[in-house]
């Protein structure tokens, strides 16, 4: 039972329902069926009784949902037909209560819809009359005036309406005849009525048969003894105190607990003023419930009570004496009620998976129900506060269960959720349900590359096919939406040299390979853009460069310069015989296309005409005298040099150069031609030209050898010996130089640079890379983030 304050709420929720699924009132359809009417028996149709289109049910999930746990009824979404799931028994559903209405609702989702529904149960007249006590003994005192009513025990029939009790007779008899009496509470009972006064002596005792008969048709009937003994004279019957006794019991009172005890007195002495106490016209229900003393009249509890049943009993209570006379008085019993049942949770619709980045999407749809009263069957309805959900009261006792906000599965992709309901009792009863929800994933993130930019090594020269390296990308979406592709994109410029010519990808692993080999000296970088696809609908995508870097082999030779030696006449040197040790004959200059290491050139004297006479400066390729000249040393001298690079294996390349010794510029050694005067002293001058030239370049290499040196010390701020600076470990070979001035290395290098003093002449030692040299059997690819080579004064040597 609701009092006012819970149909005010009820009202407020049905009115907030309607505002918020934009719908209008509509009134209850009511469809009535007989009770035991078979299952599968036809109740109504939607369409026809409620103006509902048949093609919609299907897709709007329409369904039949209801508060108690029988559901009797079930919808045909095709016919749109309602149809009895069982048989119904009207008494077992309603009782005595007439009539018997089912309350319903057909739930239909897109948009949320509830269409109430009442079934009104109609009864059949299936059930006979009974009497509870087969037989009456009536004690009836033999001076009973004519027309005395002697109330009898009536009849119980579990029908309703025109089926129940409707008439009462007696066996034929000259002293009795049977009339129905009506109660205020409409309840029919049937009392004897003497029409003949009785006589002990003549006839002490009599025995009738009472007959009860319904008003079905056919009427079923039912039958009982009435015993009468007729008593001698007892002129005082019982009487109770007051008419009317009322206790208040709480349902939860133990079993055998004392109710009331019932007291009446009477005048008489003897056996005629010992009084009895029993139930009359009591029900079958309070006779299991309650327990009466009859010599004492106390009550006591004989059943649990529970107020979710019933809420109270009327119970008549009769004094009798000794002589038959008899008192009734009315025992009113109110079961309170206690908070003795947790709110119940009954789920009519629930989704277990919802996809992400999808907000005010519908969870669950379900029904909250407390069979106490009052506070103790008010609920409220909760969910974590944490959870992007949110509750929504929509009719009556349902609520909906929808997002807040969109899912994101990459922050989460299960969600549990749990409702727990509590009443307002004292203590509170609640429960709990938990709805376990899967986030299913949407193609909302593009892929993303563990870097921005790749930097590759391959090593000039390779095969083709050659696995270069690998690119990675990750998605932080799964399934399909994570599985990824890669692919190279077109570059400005196609053509045989364009980037998708050189090198490709494999699609599912993302490893790149060279197509062909390649050529340092033609190709020394290249740049390609790369794109990561997932395979979702649409697919996303996005994108990363990849730098190349070709590393150099020594797959060229050296290649002299100076002196040229595909001339059609040889180079001669002209040497004077005055010159003094370490005068420069000559400079043989060359270069090679390698790089690093592989173009470090150094310089030997393999063969001589005359052995000890010159020297090769191993480091720039400068030809000197190494003694003083005389007369026995041969006019013409024939020189062979070998130049070779540092390059695993290293390369070579011979020089043939020629040098004639002469008395001076202006008078060779051998005979010359004829000549006029002028062009005589052409050879002086071409001479002086010369060693002007190198020493110039001399002297610039040097002066800036010095300014490196010296801007190397400044920024360090520390004083450092020019004569006794450390040198690193593993000296560079004393055969090695780097011939910048005529571009023996092509590229940038790092060199500890010492400045010796003390020797004869001033030399600069190169020591090696402070990076050790390129093996050429290190792979290309496992070169990653090699730096630039400087010299340790901080400047590129170019």
């Amino acid at each position: 039972m609701q009092n006012g304050g819970e149909g005010n709420l009820q009202t407020r929720q049905v009115l907030l329902f309607f505002v918020l699924f934009g719908m209008s009132q509509a009134e209850s359809r009511s469809f009535s069926v007989m009770e035991e009417t078979e299952s599968g028996a036809f109740v109504g149709n939607l369409v026809k009784d409620l103006g509902l289109e048949v093609n919609k049910l299907s897709s709007r999930e329409a369904r039949v949902v209801s508060n108690a746990n029988r559901q009797p009824l079930q919808l045909n979404l095709n016919t749109a037909d309602l149809l009895l799931s069982e048989m119904l028994d009207r008494e077992e559903l309603c009782g005595s209560t007439e009539p018997c209405v089912l309350h319903f609702q057909v739930l239909m989702k897109n948009p949320l819809q509830f269409l109430p529904i009442e079934l009104q149960v109609t009864d059949i007249n299936d059930h006979s009359p009974i009497f509870l006590e087969k037989e009456m003994i009536l004690k009836i005192p033999e001076n009973s005036p004519v027309g005395s009513v002697f109330l009898l025990e009536s009849a119980k029939d579990l029908d309703v309406g025109i089926n129940a009790v409707k008439s009462y007779k007696i066996s034929p008899n000259s002293h009795f005849h049977v009339n129905m009496r009506v109660n205020p509470d409409n309840r029919k009972y049937p009392e004897l009525v003497m029409d003949k006064a009785l006589d002990y002596e003549e006839q002490p005792e009599l025995s009738l048969i009472l007959t009860a008969l319904d008003g079905g048709s056919p009427p079923r009937s039912g039958t009982a003894l009435v015993q009468v003994m007729v008593l001698d004279i007892n002129d005082n019957a019982p009487k109770f105190a007051q008419s009317l006794y009322e206790v208040q019991v709480p349902e939860d009172t133990p079993i055998g607990s004392w109710m009331i005890t019932m007291s009446a007195k009477d005048l008489d002495a003897g056996n005629y003023g010992k009084i009895t106490y029993t139930f009359f016209h009591a029900s079958e229900d309070i006779r299991k419930t309650f327990d009466m003393n009859t010599l004492s009249g106390e009550v006591h509890l004989k059943s649990a009570l529970d107020f979710e049943v019933i809420q109270s009993y009327s119970i008549t209570i009769q004094a009798t004496d000794g002589g038959g006379l008899s008192e009734e008085c009315t025992l009113g019993i109110k079961v309170l009620d206690v908070n003795d049942n947790p709110p119940e949770i009954k789920m009519s619709s629930v989704t277990n998976s919802i996809p992400e980045n999808t907000p005010d999407t519908l969870v669950a749809v379900f029904s909250v129900r407390d069979q106490d009263a009052g506070d103790n069957g008010r609920t409220v309805c909760s969910i974590e506060e944490d959870l992007p959900f949110i509750l929504k009261p929509s009719f009556k006792n349902f609520y909906t269960l929808i997002t807040d906000k969109a899912l994101d599965r990459e922050e989460r992709d299960e969600y549990n959720i749990t409702i727990t309901v509590s009443d307002l009792g004292t203590p509170r009863l609640q429960t709990q349900h938990t709805i376990t929800l899967q986030v299913s994933d949407v193609n909302d993130n593009a892929p993303e590359f563990t870097q921005s930019s790749y930097t590759l090594w391959v090593r000039e020269n390779n095969s083709p096919a050659l696995h270069i390296g690998s690119i990675s990308a990750t998605d932080r979406d799964s399934g399909s939406n994570a599985q990824l592709t890669y692919s190279l994109l077109p570059g400005p410029q196609p053509g045989p040299d364009a980037a998708a010519a050189l090198v490709s990808i494999n699609a599912d692993s993302g490893q790149l390979f060279a197509l062909r080999a390649l050529d340092y000296e033609a190709l020394q970088a290249f740049e390609v853009r790369v794109r990561a696809a997932d395979r979702g609908s649409p697919p996303l995508s996005s994108q990363a460069l990849v730098r190349v870097q070709v590393l150099d082999a020594n797959d060229n030779s050296p290649f002299v310069l100076y002196p040229l030696q595909n001339a059609s006449a040889p180079c001669t040197e002209l040497l004077p015989r005055a010159a003094e040790p370490g005068y420069l004959v000559s400079k043989v200059v060359a270069v090679d296309r390698d790089s690093g290491q592989n173009a470090w050139l150094s310089f030997q004297l393999l063969k001589a005409t005359e052995p000890g006479l010159f020297s090769v400066w191993p480091h720039n390729g400068e030809v000197r005298t190494a003694r003083l000249l005389s007369e026995r040393d041969a006019p013409k001298h024939r020189l062979l040099l070998l130049v070779k690079d540092n390059g695993e294996p290293p390369r070579s390349a011979s020089v043939t150069l020629h040098v004639l010794l002469v008395d001076g510029f202006s008078q060779p050694y051998l005979p010359l031609p004829d000549a006029p005067a002028p062009e005589r002293a052409q050879p002086d001058r071409l001479t002086a030209y010369l060693v002007i030239a190198l020493a110039a370049v001399s002297s610039l290499f040097l002066l800036s050898l010095l300014l490196f040196v010296a801007v190397r010390l400044c920024r360090r701020s520390r004083a450092r010996s020019l004569a006794g600076c450390a040198l690193p470990d593993g000296p560079l070979p004393a055969h090695l130089l780097d011939v910048s001035g005529t571009g023996t290395l092509a590229h940038s290098y790092q060199y500890e640079v010492c400045l010796q003093g003390g020797a004869g002449t001033n030399e600069f030692k190169f020591l090696k890379p402070v990076f050790p040299n390129l093996s050429p059997q290190v792979p290309g690819n496992e070169l990653e983030g090699m730096p630039s080579f400087r010299n340790s004064l901080g400047v590129n040597i170019e």
